[in-house]
């Protein structure tokens, strides 16, 4: 063991990278409860989720421990799986089959662009100021989301200001209108969004959640954001707001976990063979594989970076061959590798991208330095399926603190965006405002591309904008326009 992880060389032990991993895995495993809830609102099975999200966390991230032999862990993406649910479903309009499908296209172009040297020129071809931009955006939108989600936010609107009622204008609405009731609301920018009232059990076990959580997270607590989400649950038990008679363990077992799993288990190839064939669609097919790519990759090399140069995980040597290299030749290369693999394997059970999660710093703060971290957390997320009983009863009032806390973690992007140049600061912001107000990651990037070019040609500026950069901004322009004539 020390000889294939060369634990001496790297100044630890088996005992450190062990207790290195389980630390890792207490600080990001609130995703096994918070990813079901999200994609299940697309319509996926849950429990189906539930599994997948585990399987998807545990190969990726041993293959992150066996074959790049660095202590980074990986699992679906907070933002990302939002942006699947509410920006890809949701807004755009595709199944979660057909989003299945863009993740999976997603995995086979990162892997593509991994391991030729494609990715040096996508990665110089967005500017340093929007990675930065784009990564405290979407830390805007998570914890956006974890607001509305508890209804901590309302909205209100005026008759005046219905654009239409399920789909159709309120002067035009009859009774077939309104067979199968109120479906979708759309109103225009009458609508007023308001605090809530806190008359509601489970606004206010939002609340108690969120500050509980905020606490145990100031005070440097290990696994915070789980210990907030079970205490949370429990408090939740005497408020009326969880049902204990949900925990039902002849029905929500491995068993019963593996026959929905057959629901999404290569349900990607599915949605595959109805993604192209509207070819009126395809210029918006290919800008959501770009976005889901776009923050993948940046949201991985970001975490690399920020905490492997700190602690020696990667060379100066690690960082120059990102650029300059292809194939396997560095130990970031093959960490790059582990984590587009992680992406592919996630969308042929049944999950949102898989990316490297930033949460790996706790394990590494404990001393882990090597592969054998990930192996061991690898292990115990493996383990984690015994808990698959009780996921059920988690309520939206006890996960919405982790998306709040969460997003302001991502929020710290922003640190690195020069806020005093109006040149940066204007795209940095509508990457926010759009990514949050506008439910939508892509709108977000869209933004910060359009008026960053801007900034560029009105400065005088233009040789410095990559073609990548233009031919990504095009494609974003194009959709619009397309959209205006839907």
């Amino acid at each position: 063991m020390d000889k294939f992880f060369k634990l001496k060389e790297n100044g630890t032990t088996v005992r450190t990278e062990l207790i290195a991993g389980l630390t890792t895995f207490f600080a990001m495993s609130y995703i096994l409860f918070v990813n079901p809830t999200i994609l299940g609102a697309a319509g996926m099975p849950t429990q189906a989720v539930f599994l997948a999200t585990i399987i998807s966390a545990a190969v990726s991230t041993l293959v992150m421990g066996l074959f790049a032999n660095v202590p980074y862990a990986l699992a679906p993406g907070m933002g990302l799986n939002a942006f699947f649910t509410y920006t890809v479903v949701f807004g755009l309009g595709f199944s979660w089959q057909e989003a299945l499908a863009m993740v999976m296209l997603c995995g086979i172009f990162n892997i593509l662009i991994t391991v030729t040297k494609i990715r040096k020129s996508i990665i110089k071809s967005i500017p340093v100021s929007l990675q930065h931009a784009i990564g405290g955006g979407i830390g805007v939108f998570v914890a956006y989301l974890g607001f509305k989600n508890a209804n901590i936010i309302t909205f209100s609107t005026s008759a005046s200001n219905i654009m239409t009622v399920n789909g159709v204008a309120p002067a035009k609405a009859t009774a077939e209108t309104f067979a199968n009731g109120v479906t979708s609301v759309v109103g225009n920018g009458g609508v007023v969004p308001a605090i809530s009232t806190f008359t509601d059990p489970s606004v206010l076990l939002a609340v108690i959640g969120l500050i509980i959580t905020a606490i145990l997270v100031i005070k440097n607590i290990r696994g915070a954001i789980l210990i907030g989400i079970i205490t949370t649950t429990l408090i939740g038990i005497p408020m009326g707001v969880v049902n204990l008679s949900a925990v039902n363990f002849a029905e929500n077992h491995i068993g019963s976990a593996i026959n929905e799993l057959g629901t999404t288990f290569l349900a990607a190839f599915g949605g595959l063979g109805s993604l192209f064939s509207n070819v009126g669609r395809l210029p918006l097919v290919l800008m959501t594989i770009f976005a889901f790519s776009l923050s993948d990759t940046f949201d991985t090399i970001g975490t690399f970076i920020g905490t492997g140069r700190k602690t020696g995980i990667f060379s100066a040597e690690d960082e120059a061959a990102l650029e300059n290299s292809s194939g396997f030749s560095s130990k970031m290369d093959r960490a790059l590798f582990a984590d587009a693999i992680g992406t592919f394997i996630g969308s042929l059970f049944g999950t949102s991208n898989t990316t490297t999660y930033v949460e790996s710093a706790a394990g590494i703060a404990e001393g882990g330095r090597t592969g054998l971290t990930a192996v061991s957390t690898a292990v115990v997320f493996l383990l984690s399926v015994l808990i698959l009983p009780v996921v059920g009863i988690v309520p939206a009032a006890a996960t919405a603190p982790a998306l709040i806390i969460v997003g302001v973690m991502m929020v710290s992007s922003f640190l690195d965006v020069v806020w005093s140049d109006f040149n940066d600061a204007l795209p940095a912001f509508f990457a926010a405002f759009f990514m949050a107000l506008c439910y939508s990651i892509s709108y977000g990037i869209a933004a910060a591309f359009i008026f960053y070019c801007l900034v560029k040609v009105t400065t005088g500026k233009s040789k410095e904008i990559h073609p990548i950069l233009w031919g990504s901004t095009a494609l974003f322009i194009l959709n619009f326009i397309i959209l205006a004539f839907l």
